[in-house]
């Protein structure tokens, strides 16, 4: 791979990361309430509520106010909460590592489930099992993530007792084990989608003139499949994933609600309740660096597959 499609790459970034910038800190400030009435409640004087916007700087003209944010952001600082005091960057390098291990966790659920049901499904195209797969994970694809996680909750966690609903546990099996609901709950989200494109794709490749050839040289099924079909039937699927980890740290924000997971998700609510600006602003850059690296190694990862997209 040439560093010069790298670079063009990295380089593209620049100014999604600025347009993120300016789009957060004017959505930010279009939630009906400000930070200062919904800590000090309405029976603060006015007084009061002047004092406290003048040390939070929100008395300011609103274009200083996006001036200033510019330059912290741009010395790493993203200010101090206002509800909990304490910096935006130690918030989010507290909670992120959870919320990253339960994205990760759901992604490879996801594919664990989606290549061979796909395969399965494409091999066997138009018989009942066929149609069994598609038509349980389209009835999963049209189902809200918050319906799943609550249905998962209540019959597997509570009734069942099976697995916690809850939590985080301090070692790695036991992130395993309360991770488990969350991340199955957006890992069958994230199959649904797979398994339809993979299906698809693999039965394209599956009627492609350099299949029907090396069937006729005698190799056997299973060596086709993983030597000639999954390779190129997996490109357009690897860019799929890659989107779709941005749509699984969304889902994170309501699962980490619906399980109580101390992740970025469930601070993230936490701050738009509380009107708490710098960590609104903070965890959305956060989520807007790490979906672009994402679709950055999605995109690398996709030219190493298929060399001719470095020229196109």
């Amino acid at each position: 791979m040439h560093a010069s499609y790298v670079l063009k790459r990295l380089l593209q970034i620049i100014p999604l990361f600025l347009a993120v910038m300016v789009l957060v800190f004017v959505l930010v400030r279009l939630i009906p309430g400000d930070p200062v009435s919904t800590l000090l409640g309405d029976r603060a004087t006015d007084d009061i509520v002047a004092r406290a916007n003048k040390e939070l700087g929100l008395d300011r003209p609103v274009i200083v106010q996006f001036g200033l944010f510019v330059l912290r952001m741009l010395h790493g600082d993203m200010g101090d909460s206002i509800n909990l005091k304490v910096p935006v960057l130690r918030l989010i390098g507290e909670r992120l590592p959870v919320t990253l291990f339960l994205t990760v966790y759901a992604a490879v659920l996801g594919v664990l489930m989606a290549v061979p049901l796909a395969i399965l499904a494409a091999v066997r195209r138009n018989t009942w099992i066929d149609g069994l797969i598609r038509g349980v994970f389209q009835l999963g694809l049209s189902l809200p993530v918050f319906y799943v996680a609550l249905q998962l909750l209540t019959l597997l966690g509570a009734r069942l007792g099976w697995f916690p609903i809850g939590g985080y546990g301090d070692t790695f099996g036991e992130h395993l084990y309360h991770l488990f609901l969350p991340a199955l709950t957006l890992g069958l989200n994230l199959a649904a989608v797979l398994v339809r494109t993979l299906r698809s794709s693999v039965i394209e490749v599956l009627t492609a003139e350099y299949v029907d050839f090396a069937r006729a040289k005698g190799l056997p099924g299973r060596l086709i499949l993983s030597r000639h079909v999954l390779r190129n039937a997996l490109i357009g699927t690897v860019t799929l994933l890659g989107l779709n980890i941005g749509a699984l740290i969304g889902g994170a924000v309501i699962t980490e609600t619906v399980f109580a997971i101390p992740g970025v998700g469930r601070l993230l609510v936490d701050a738009i309740f509380g009107r708490d600006y710098p960590v609104i602003q903070g965890l959305t850059l956060t989520f807007a660096v790490i979906v672009s690296l994402v679709f950055l190694a999605t995109d690398l990862i996709h030219a190493r597959l298929d060399p001719r997209i470095e020229h196109a």
